[in-house]
């Protein structure tokens, strides 16, 4: 999409938006030596929140790459120390970087690391979307709230009225979540306001009914059926949508985009699932998602040439029977009686 010249609203917008990132959710500190990954394509907000940290650090580097599109990850899977030198880092280029080998490896190091895939269908900067103003503290409360009965199930069912019916397995993973705030992510967040579980990359059954996005590529214009087995993607039913989908998981060139890696839930009341911007739609209140490829930033083992998520609206979901949301309302179960 096509980026237009910004009106002085649209500046003090991305503006704003820059100032929550470096000040509310990385917490940037004086003596922190920080480095915005970004392409040409994302220079005004790369400038942007360089200019932001620049009032809060001595020590602010861009990196500008060259790689574009779902590839842009290669580099830094090829070259794994890059960001070595940084305390902080965040990757503000059009596709998420926080599942590559460096951003792993930065993270364990103790750096900061947010990612901040920008990528938009609609020539707005994300960076100006009404989204990122969400109360952190609100949606860390309700992400306690979830995670309480992911934690201490093993099985997760989802369901909605349009023929979702997905069963999930975490034997020994824990489920995490992002809120923006590198602190509460224990050092690494993201964008997308979610609860999220690597899920058990050979077990994932049944269908899911996507209605509501599908990740890079925009918005469902008509729901259509995915179909699930042993983990992996088995068949797409072949609508126009699905027809998008299936071209676009074959131009990864790997199988292991197939492969069922995370659940993710939507907490962020302030997103709507529009298809026009990537984490606002996975970040919706009242969605959930199957992220595919690649999961090991997340906890799990899978290794995949990218990562994306398939967004579908108002579930039912289950933790080992309990009921936790309904019709994509958070829901408190009732106790057990004994």
């Amino acid at each position: 999409m096509e980026r237009k010249k910004l009106s002085d609203v649209e500046y003090k917008s991305i503006e704003r938006g820059a100032m929550i990132v470096i000040k509310d959710w990385l917490r940037l500190k004086p003596w922190e030596r920080m480095v915005i990954v970004t392409s040409e394509n994302y220079l005004t907000e790369a400038n942007m929140l360089k200019t932001c940290a620049g009032k809060r650090a001595l020590s602010v580097d861009l990196m500008v790459v060259e790689e574009k599109g779902k590839r842009v990850g290669d580099f830094f899977d090829r070259h794994e120390g890059v960001f070595d030198g940084y305390k902080a880092v965040i990757g503000a280029t059009e596709y998420s970087l926080v599942t590559t080998k460096a951003a792993k490896r930065a993270i364990k190091r103790g750096s900061k690391f947010l990612s901040l895939p920008l990528s938009t269908n609609d020539g707005r900067s994300m960076l100006s979307y009404r989204f990122l103003t969400m109360d952190t503290k609100k949606s860390k409360m309700m992400a306690g709230v979830i995670m309480k009965y992911l934690n201490s199930s093993s099985v997760i069912h989802v369901t909605t009225k349009l023929g979702t019916n997905l069963k999930f397995y975490k034997m020994n993973r824990s489920a995490g979540f992002f809120n923006g705030v590198v602190k509460d992510g224990h050092g690494f967040s993201s964008a997308s306001i979610e609860v999220y579980v690597p899920i058990e990359e050979t077990k994932t059954e049944g269908i899911m009914a996507a209605d509501g996005s599908l990740g890079y590529i925009g918005k469902v214009e008509k729901p259509f059926k995915i179909y699930l087995k042993k983990g992996r993607i088995s068949d797409i039913e072949m609508t126009d949508d699905g027809k998008k989908l299936k071209e676009y998981m074959e131009d990864f060139h790997d199988l292991g985009i197939y492969v069922a890696s995370e659940l993710g839930i939507g907490l962020n009341s302030y997103s709507k699932c529009r298809g026009k911007c990537y984490i606002e739609d996975e970040s919706s209140y009242g969605t959930f998602h199957v992220g595919v490829g690649r999961n090991i930033a997340l906890g799990g083992i899978h290794e995949a040439n990218g990562h994306f998520d398939i967004v579908a609206r108002r579930p039912d979901i289950f933790a080992d029977n309990r009921k936790i949301m309904e019709r994509g309302k958070i829901i408190i179960p009732e106790p057990e009686v004994y």
